[in-house]
């Protein structure tokens, strides 16, 4: 199975912290769908033999389209590829797009699955990251999303900065997030720590001395009430920043972290194949005039079974499944099963790692905040 990604790149305005490809100006947009829907049809080929089971619209905002350009856009998937009859059609949307007109007509198109960038409840917080919506809007979208989809995930910011407040104000105030999204009853949540970016705003307010540096212990601590307060209300936490109801896993990101190939289309997707990376130029002009010219403006590189092995470390210790001693053996040999043993052992010692049953390679609770650290410990380096 093989998943496709479609990043539409326009957003209403930059958020603080985000350092993803996008305009603001969306006077391209007709033509960007238009060199959309011809990458899809230029690369067929490529998973002529492959099923696809999931469906992605990220970006930038995809809610910036209208339910007819996101309807013509599946309906060229469909047109080129192989698609299951259950495949998983996310759209990643900003609650200031969305209203009931523009979610029932959503409801009435292939889209199956509503991932919506809430980030906070509290304006406060998204004051401070620049968001375009505020909190009543995040409050009614979800009350429209909850009417017309059964199936929909709601995106979180912790370790968010708040000046004037004391640390136990701030992780009162982050505790309540976590309440609020779960009075909405999803099927999936989703939770990352705010990140200090290259190049971003952001950046630029903590190195200008505009704003304190981020404050780990702080993150640390609310990934801690955040495991807490939804493991107790049974969801599995089944990768570092994602959070399910029994068989709502998100299809899309799993298949990144099981290693499946995907193809990715627009201006700087990327695209996997497990032996080779690729992605498109991050400019939406110069994808719009190369599409038009039939031609495919990317970059391109060939992973050596170190880097694969690497990857498989860092996606796998994410994951609740952990690492599969005899995959690492079966993919890339019996060398790099017993390094990856060796250099575990000081961090089992230390309580954050495990191995399972002789078999699996796992983070402890102890280590889970740590993980991408701890995996980068077990690379191995030419």
């Amino acid at each position: 199975m093989s998943g496709i990604y479609i990043h539409i790149p326009f957003c209403k305005q930059a958020c603080s912290y985000c350092d993803f490809h996008f305009s603001t100006k969306m006077t391209s947009k007709d033509q960007m769908i238009e060199a959309l829907c011809m990458e899809l049809k230029m690369r067929k080929d490529s998973f002529a033999q492959d099923q696809i089971n999931s469906i992605y619209f990220g970006g930038g905002t995809p809610s910036v389209l209208s339910p007819i350009e996101i309807e013509r856009l599946i309906e060229a998937v469909f047109s080129h590829y192989s698609i299951t009859a259950v495949a998983e059609i996310t759209l990643e949307a900003n609650p200031d797009d969305l209203s009931e007109t523009y979610i029932k007509a959503l409801s009435k198109t292939k889209v199956n699955r509503i991932s919506l960038g809430i980030q906070s409840f509290h304006q406060s917080d998204l004051s401070f990251m620049n968001r375009a919506h505020n909190a009543s809007q995040s409050k009614e979208a979800l009350h429209w999303v909850k009417q017309y989809f059964d199936n929909y995930s709601i995106d979180l910011i912790y370790g968010v900065p708040m000046l004037g407040m004391s640390p136990e104000e701030q992780d009162l105030l982050w505790a309540e997030n976590v309440k609020m999204a779960l009075g909405f009853n999803p099927n999936h949540i989703s939770a990352y720590a705010l990140t200090m970016e290259p190049k971003t705003v952001l950046e630029h307010q903590i190195k200008s001395g505009k704003l304190p540096p981020l404050d780990e212990s702080r993150a640390q601590a609310q990934f801690t009430t955040l495991r807490r307060l939804l493991t107790n209300a049974a969801y599995e936490h089944y990768e570092f920043s994602n959070f399910s109801r029994q068989g709502f896993y998100a299809v899309n990101n799993s298949g990144y972290w099981e290693g499946k190939s995907y193809m990715g289309i627009g201006p700087s997707a990327h695209s996997y194949d497990g032996k080779s990376r690729s992605w498109n130029a991050a400019s939406n002009p110069i994808y719009i005039r190369a599409i038009f010219e039939g031609k495919r403006p990317f970059d391109i590189e060939y992973l050596s079974v170190s880097e694969r092995y690497n990857e498989y470390i860092m996606t796998g210790l994410r994951a609740s499944k952990g690492v599969e001693l005899s995959k690492i053996n079966a993919l890339f040999g019996p060398e790099y099963e017993s390094y990856a043993i060796r250099e575990a052992q000081e961090k089992i010692a230390e309580g954050l790692l495990e191995i399972v049953n002789d078999t699996v390679l796992k983070i402890t609770d102890s280590g889970l905040f740590f993980s991408d650290g701890i995996a980068a410990q077990l690379f191995y380096i030419d």
